[in-house]
């Protein structure tokens, strides 16, 4: 199997083609190294980018892929609300560049759960109203049904993983997560444990959940890497093109992230109370059993204290992240 990973030097991404590379998949990475880490992935990488129509094409001209992933995309919520343009520039046009250059190339797509937009569930399945309330659940949500129209059309496969919250490190201790800026909650949390982040703000303790944080539910970016590999397997193996919700099912408060934090560290997270963030739900838990049933997919990272675990490994081993 020979497969094109986009973002592959990105922290999904790299964790995706690393996965797909030990399961003896022929791995070819794009990346224009905006976001990505060139340490992230020692396999092929052309760097490129997507939104250079020509260059990809050219480039494409002549190579065949059994699959195409597509991770390559912005993803910050804040920034999509004060940079909409620029989003959907950057999470549409791709997409569109990527089918025109590769044909009929079955493609997964990395998109969210944001594209559900508020939940009126507990649990959110794969039915659920789509109504993303910012740019990038929006862009996110177009790019799903361009690829749904194109496989309508006849014109080539698709597999819309629609996950919660990545988080973690590889087993090896040498890949992790390192954004800059950071504004994932178990990094920042790390960080300010060890003393080299600023203090954390938890955005909110008047939820109407047990402690009154916000419950999300984590999963593992290998977890993750597994699900795209069996998802581009079940569209080759002439499954049909579908979306699924890839999350454990479990959720965890703000506050047991911290608890989970501090006993990985062995030290507090200095910590302050903020206001709720406009658009945060209270829960956001997925209903992933789709996923399980009709992919074969077994996360191996069911409790976030795993997750935290893995993390705290890598940031303590990798203050400067990639630089160190």
């Amino acid at each position: 199997m020979k497969v094109l990973v986009t973002g592959g030097c990105g922290y999904i991404g790299s964790a995706t083609a690393r996965w797909l590379r030990a399961q003896g998949v022929d791995v070819h990475v794009i990346d224009n190294l905006s976001e990505g880490h060139e340490a992230a992935w020692d396999g092929p990488l052309e760097v490129l980018d997507l939104l250079d129509r020509e260059a990809l094409r050219a480039w494409c001209r002549g190579r065949r892929f059994d699959g195409v992933i597509h991770f390559a995309a912005r993803c910050y919520v804040g920034e999509s609300v004060e940079q909409p343009i620029r989003y959907w520039r950057a999470n549409v046009v791709p997409v569109i560049h990527l089918t025109e250059a590769l044909g009929e190339t079955p493609f997964v797509f990395s998109s969210t759960c944001a594209t559900y937009g508020e939940p009126q569930t507990e649990r959110l399945r794969e039915d659920h109203l789509q109504n993303p309330v910012n740019p990038y659940g929006a862009t996110k949500l177009a790019a799903e049904r361009l690829l749904k129209d194109r496989n309508a059309a006849g014109l080539g496969k698709c597999a819309l993983l629609r996950y919660f919250n990545a988080a973690g490190a590889s087993a090896c201790g040498n890949f992790g997560e390192a954004h800059d800026p950071e504004t994932h909650l178990i990094p920042l949390a790390v960080e300010a444990a060890q003393g080299s982040g600023r203090r954390l703000t938890v955005f909110g303790t008047d939820w109407p959940t047990p402690d009154g944080t916000c419950i999300r539910d984590y999963i593992h970016v290998d977890d993750l890497a597994q699900a795209h590999f069996l998802a581009l397997k079940h569209l080759i193996g002439g499954g049909v093109s579908d979306a699924w919700n890839l999350g454990t099912g479990n959720g965890f408060s703000v506050r047991e992230i911290i608890d989970a934090v501090e006993s990985a560290v062995g030290s507090l997270v200095p910590h302050d109370e903020g206001p709720r963030r406009a658009g945060d739900p209270a829960r956001l838990i997925a209903d992933s059993a789709k996923a399980r049933e009709e992919l074969g997919w077994e996360p191996q990272f069911e409790d976030a204290r795993m997750v935290v675990a893995s993390a705290a490994r890598w940031h303590i081993d990798h203050p400067q992240g990639y630089a160190s």
